[in-house]
């Protein structure tokens, strides 16, 4: 990839991604060039913005190939799938719909960009997913931090993490109640999610069919490791969350799942979680549209 030469691609960019509303979804800060940008700034600037993650394009070699990196106000993330979806709707916004390749810490992650009822809608390819089981001890520390008691998660399936790209503690909730309450101890879920290497944990609830037949969920993602109370739309736990559901049994290995995210927070947003037999890799599909710029004060 050529350096830009045009000055607003260094902007930082504001986009909403997984919805076409600007006021929903999970908002995330995009710079389109980041040649040149060393950790200090890139972490500096995320904290300004104070959303859950921000994008950083930098160079690399190919058409329509770029290196991605992502940062909450806190840390570097090793995959952030809306700040992805978002950096891929500004890029055709630039450059056109199509194919996409980002090089991320975690692996390569193919997205394709495709225009839709006036709207741009990305679907990212995970990196190769797996889980594995949380020791006894971690879920119980899990559990007390959120206020939610062992008896109050579904009997099956049973709590995992589960990884595409970055760690989430999976957590399938009896009901509904338990999602629309959520109240934690921000430190001390902190504290484990460090020592478990999780970037959230990522509670889910299983809602009936839709019409077409498709599973869907309401999901709920504190994040405290990356200095936010929750996230509003998590792309990497959406992918992490679907190889987990057809490992364990709870979908098909061909489907298509539509996870609700954000509604408690008053940023609604939507993801599509699609899953393939002959391919063990996850795709998670959504919109994403800029954020108007705030009004300067005089």
């Amino acid at each position: 990839m050529t350096p830009s030469t045009d000055p607003a691609d260094c902007q930082v960019l504001r986009y909403s991604a997984f919805t076409t509303d600007p006021a929903g979804g999970n908002p995330a800060g995009v710079v389109l060039d980041a040649d040149g940008w060393d950790d200090a700034r890139m972490l500096a600037t995320a904290a300004e913005l104070g959303y859950s993650e921000s994008a950083f394009v930098v160079p690399a070699e190919g058409e329509r190939t770029y290196g991605l990196r992502f940062f909450s106000p806190l840390a570097e993330v090793s995959f952030c799938g809306h700040a992805t979806v978002a950096t891929a709707v500004a890029l055709a916004e630039r450059e056109g719909v199509g194919e996409y390749l980002f090089h991320i810490s975690a692996g390569d992650v193919p997205v394709e960009v495709t225009e839709q009822a006036g709207s741009y809608l990305a679907t990212l390819t995970s990196v190769e997913p797996h889980s594995e089981a949380v020791a006894p001890q971690d879920l119980d520390e899990a559990l007390a931090a959120l206020g939610w008691k062992a008896d109050e998660l579904a009997v099956e399936p049973a709590p995992r993490i589960a990884y595409a790209g970055a760690r989430h503690l999976v957590l399938v909730a009896g009901t509904r109640s338990w999602l629309a309450d959520l109240d934690y101890d921000f430190d001390r879920l902190k504290r484990l999610m460090l020592k478990l290497d999780l970037t959230t944990v990522q509670l889910v609830w299983r809602d009936a069919l839709d019409e077409q037949g498709n599973p869907v969920f309401h999901v709920r993602d504190p994040f405290p490791v990356g200095g936010v109370v929750e996230d509003p739309a998590t792309g990497a736990a959406a992918a992490a969350f679907g190889a987990y559901a057809r490992e364990s049994g709870l979908v098909a290995s061909d489907a298509r799942l539509t996870l609700y995210q954000g509604q408690e927070m008053g940023r609604p947003g939507t993801l599509t979680v699609t899953l393939c037999a002959d391919d063990p890799r996850v795709r998670v599909s959504g919109s994403a549209v800029p954020i108007p710029a705030p009004v300067q004060q005089s």
